[in-house]
């Protein structure tokens, strides 16, 4: 078995609405709460590192899964977005929706076209951030493939 380790450091320097940083590896940023709780919004925050976690692990884990299809990938992109449901003053992430655009070179057959399809699904439950989350994180795929 093999364990992978990472680190983070923050540095807080006061209350609900200072400004922070973090450093994580490449991860270099200012942080604070966002606009739309009341906060700064200088940086990053935690529901946009959340979403991005999540977006750039089922980018990332899909392009692993086609290449090893061996599928003439022509292009590929993602939007996601992130919905946090406040109730009663309680903060939840509720979803998380991936719309990735992906088409094939135009030589591809329906077979490859297929199994795309296939793999667009795959990666969602492959990818190990959407692994992490389910249960407390609705993930839904809305895909536009060619």
């Amino acid at each position: 078995m093999a364990e992978h380790h990472f680190h983070l450091k923050a540095d807080w320097p006061g209350g609900r609405n200072s400004e922070g940083f973090i450093e994580a590896g490449n991860l270099k940023t200012k942080i604070s709460i966002p606009p739309e709780m009341d906060g700064p919004g200088v940086g990053t925050n935690p529901d946009e590192m959340l979403l991005g976690a999540a977006a750039t692990c089922y980018i990332i884990t899909l392009a692993a899964m086609i290449e090893r299809a061996g599928l003439p990938l022509h292009e590929m992109s993602l939007e996601s977005e992130g919905i946090v449901d406040v109730t009663k003053g309680v903060f939840t992430y509720k979803k998380i929706i991936h719309r990735p655009t992906v088409s094939l070179k135009e030589n591809a057959t329906e077979k490859e076209h297929s199994k795309l399809k296939k793999l667009v699904e795959k990666a969602e439950k492959s990818c190990m951030i959407s692994r992490a989350i389910q249960g407390n994180v609705e993930v839904e795929l809305q895909a536009n493939l060619n």
